[in-house]
């Protein structure tokens, strides 16, 4: 009911929408009393924003299509290189690469949004690697037929991915991936699998939650899993390939992620208004931009939904040192020669400082000179990974991180006496 019910709604605030497109341009016609007592703008601007919010929306293209490189143009070639059921391997590349160009595994967050939400992260880095990056299904798209999916099949989905790259690349997972990026990194370590990853950058992180809890962890905690199970589960309708399908759906993650800041958001819509009364197009279409990445969502499966609120939030089985995979126990002793570093926002509100630090002091057996923490000052959680302070301070540090890190040899003696702990201050 729950799914039926938002889908009805969903339709009518589409016509709506293009019903407020249309007045929106109509009450600025010269010939209209409205333009003619100078109200155009205004009911426009109203208008064409709630449109806007308004708008059925699907999944956004990445669209990078080129990088400059000391002033020269490099077209970017984006490629499905494995289709898998709940999720592609995606391939960013450009001919101004070199030969020898670090291969990195972007690991995109299963939570509601699409892998296109760190558009900004593969063009920084594409920059001077050879990019892939998950790029997960929407759950209500995947036939019920294909099976199911959770944390085990994401551990599994990550090695075959890393699998198919070859040995020597490196992974990088942004917030919520962190736990089974990490995970998947104690698996192939304790193998000692040749596709193991030479580095593993994790960004925001919800590692070990227990360290300063944010309003998302309490949520995850002040309830029983049964709660979840009952209120926020829903059932694919019929209309879509994975009709029957068992989700936690994509428009209840943006709800909850909207009442978190809704005063940011109001604030934003109200500035957006006032940039299209004053006739400021490109200051308006700023935070369009923004909205229409924020607001384009999906589901995910209520097998690795609710094992994520069980394991990550509720029970912190991997600093606890309980969490398995296929029945077996992880290790995260295990990883011994992939170099970590951590990387959290001072103003994150979403993963608290400390969260994901905590996995540097877990991985007990890698070497000190192997491990980095960097603190990015007067950045919140989506300031990590897009933005001017991402692609000027803060992906140089993964650039350097990933060149010292470039076999299984260890670090340089430079990089042994580099301060493991550092402030984005110390960055230039």
């Amino acid at each position: 009911m729950l799914y039926n019910a938002y889908e009805l709604q969903r339709s009518f605030m589409s016509g709506a929408s293009a019903w407020a497109s249309v007045v929106a341009e109509l009450v600025q016609n010269p010939a209209m009393p409205t333009a003619m007592l100078g109200m155009g703008p205004v009911m426009s601007s109203a208008l064409d924003v709630f449109a806007h919010a308004a708008m059925p929306r699907g999944k956004p293209a990445f669209d990078i299509e080129s990088v400059n490189l000391g002033g020269v143009d490099h077209p970017v070639t984006e490629a499905i290189v494995q289709h898998r059921p709940f999720g592609n391997l995606l391939r960013f590349t450009h001919p101004g690469l070199p030969a020898n160009a670090p291969k990195m595994l972007i690991v995109a967050p299963m939570s509601g949004h699409y892998a296109t939400l760190l558009r900004g992260t593969v063009a920084r880095l594409v920059e001077s690697m050879e990019v892939y990056i998950t790029d997960w299904a929407d759950a209500k798209m995947v036939p019920i037929e294909a099976g199911h999916f959770d944390l085990d099949d994401y551990i599994d989905y990550l090695i075959g991915f890393l699998e198919h790259i070859g040995p020597n690349a490196h992974m990088l997972a942004v917030c919520q991936p962190s736990v089974p990026a990490y995970a998947a990194t104690a698996v192939m370590g304790a193998a000692k699998h040749p596709c193991r990853p030479l580095t593993l950058t994790m960004m925001g992180g919800p590692v070990d939650t227990r360290e300063a809890p944010t309003s998302v962890n309490d949520i995850a905690v002040n309830r029983p899993l049964a709660w979840f199970q009952h209120h926020v589960v829903a059932t694919v309708p019929l209309h879509y390939p994975g009709a029957g399908r068992k989700v936690y759906p994509g428009f209840l993650q943006l709800a909850g992620f909207m009442s978190m800041n809704l005063q940011s958001h109001l604030m934003s819509h109200w500035q957006m208004f006032k940039h299209l009364v004053d006739g400021d197009g490109e200051s308006a279409d700023s935070s369009k931009a923004f909205y229409e990445e924020y607001r384009s969502v999906c589901d995910m499966t209520a097998d690795f939904y609710l094992q994520t609120i069980e394991h990550v939030f509720q029970k912190h089985s991997l600093p606890k040192g309980e969490f398995v995979h296929r029945g077996a126990p992880i290790d995260l002793g295990a990883i011994t020669d992939t170099a970590l570093l951590a990387v959290e926002g001072e103003r994150d509100d979403i993963s608290g400082i400390g969260q994901t630090k905590a996995a540097l002091k877990l991985a007990h057996n890698l070497p000190e000179a192997n491990k980095r923490y960097l603190l990015a000052e007067k950045v919140g959680h989506y300031g990590i990974f897009n933005g001017s302070r991402w692609r000027d301070r803060i992906a140089p540090v993964v650039e350097e991180w990933v060149a010292a890190h470039s076999n299984r040899e260890g670090a340089s003696s430079e990089d042994a006496t580099t301060p493991k702990t550092r402030s984005l201050k110390a960055v230039k």
